[in-house]
């Protein structure tokens, strides 16, 4: 059977195939960069023309007492069980980089006495900048270690540490429950970056016992562009979870107008400031297509993909460098010499990825709506311009 058959036959047995249609898709695209910008699901736009014309438009002011007010927390619901969260635990505002400065300081808080933040060493940069941030501010130091060296490095003097589930450049999927027992026997606490698992891979954050973490929700969970992230914070860590962005909506009585803050109860201390309703309800409608799905299925048709992907590769592009491990997310990365300009002829072409410096070409593969074909046609055009 050729791979072109194959793909076919793959796709057709394809328990989500249906999902496709519930997104916006060019169909002469093929769509492999939903690890930065996920496609619009379809029932995005309508409720978006209803929250505009409707509920800003004729109830006005209203709304806010009528489901806006309390959308951060109701829409963190909905992303708990993609996240393995109970609800409670997760709440939707700000971006990834505003909610990851609230939980390292929020975290160093909680652990205090302890002088060092460890930090994945290949983490996405913003991390790192935040990092060493929030440690200017707090007294602390960052130390850099590798994720594979994480549970040796961690020691009496950590605080915390702040590891992202799967590395941004080579697709790499940590071992989240074990990195974070390690983090725990030393007495740390364990923060993780989300921004790459949250939709694309299982991520058990209640029964690993994680502390704290952040994502973002524009990318698998296709939110839109600068659509909200979401910060977790452990039930333990509730009550007495202080963040340093004590805004007005955080507030116990936010409409009290008192001059001192109290912070409210549960996940509401997570919160700032007024939430972007567009954004936010833009994101809730995108989470529609979750409602018959589980994370689970996703999971196991992205690793299908990957797999298939792989094996194109070793037929078509046989000297191609693959740069992700077996234990990896719903990704693909391959090194290349020339990858920029490269992945600049593959979008010509109707191959749409992206390029990391220096030298590493990315796939995502949102399983939601990336068919197998789509992966073949993006090993076929490698090949073509080889």
């Amino acid at each position: 059977m050729s791979l072109r058959d194959e793909a076919a036959e793959l796709d057709t047995r394809d328990p989500l195939a249906g999902k496709r249609a519930e997104f916006d898709v060019d169909p002469d695209l093929s769509y492999l960069d939903g690890n930065s910008l996920g496609a619009p699901p379809r029932g995005v736009a309508p409720r978006l023309a209803e929250v505009v014309g409707e509920q800003w438009g004729r109830r006005l002011i209203r709304s806010w007492d009528e489901g806006w007010w309390d959308a951060p927390e109701r829409i963190g619901d909905r992303i708990a069980p993609l996240v393995g969260a109970a609800p409670g635990q997760v709440v939707v505002g700000d971006s990834t980089t505003v909610n990851l400065f609230k939980a390292l300081v929020a975290g160093v808080r909680l652990n205090p006495d302890r002088p060092e933040i460890l930090l994945d060493a290949a983490t996405f940069p913003t991390d790192g900048y935040i990092a060493e941030s929030a440690a200017r501010l707090t007294g602390h130091r960052v130390r850099r270690v590798p994720v594979r060296e994480m549970a040796s490095a961690v020691s009496s003097r950590t605080a915390l540490a702040l590891v992202n589930h799967v590395d941004y450049v080579t697709g790499e999927l940590h071992d989240l429950p074990l990195v974070t027992e390690a983090v725990h026997a030393a007495g740390a606490l364990a923060v993780w970056d989300l921004c790459h698992s949250a939709g694309a891979v299982p991520v058990p954050l209640d029964a690993a016992g994680v502390d704290l973490a952040v994502g973002c929700t524009y990318k698998f969970l296709n939110g839109g562009p600068g659509a909200p992230a979401f910060l977790y914070v452990a039930r333990k860590w509730l009550d007495v979870f202080e963040q340093p962005l004590s805004g007005w909506a955080g507030h116990a009585d936010p409409f009290g107008m008192t001059p001192s803050y109290a912070g409210g109860t549960g996940i509401r201390r997570g919160r700032t400031g007024t939430p972007d309703i567009l954004s936010m309800l833009a994101l809730d409608a995108a989470l529609d297509v979750w409602e018959d799905v589980t994370i689970d299925q996703v999971r196991a048709k992205g690793l299908a993909l990957g797999e298939f992907f792989l094996r194109c590769l070793d037929d078509l592009v046989p000297d191609a460098e693959v740069v992700t491990p077996r234990s990896r997310g719903n990704q693909i990365s391959v090194r290349r010499p020339d990858a920029k300009a490269t992945m600049g002829e593959l979008i010509a072409r109707g191959v749409i990825g992206d390029f990391r410096p220096p030298d590493v070409l990315r796939f995502g593969l949102a399983a939601l709506y990336v068919r197998y074909a789509d992966v073949l046609r993006a090993a076929e055009e490698l090949r073509a311009l080889r």
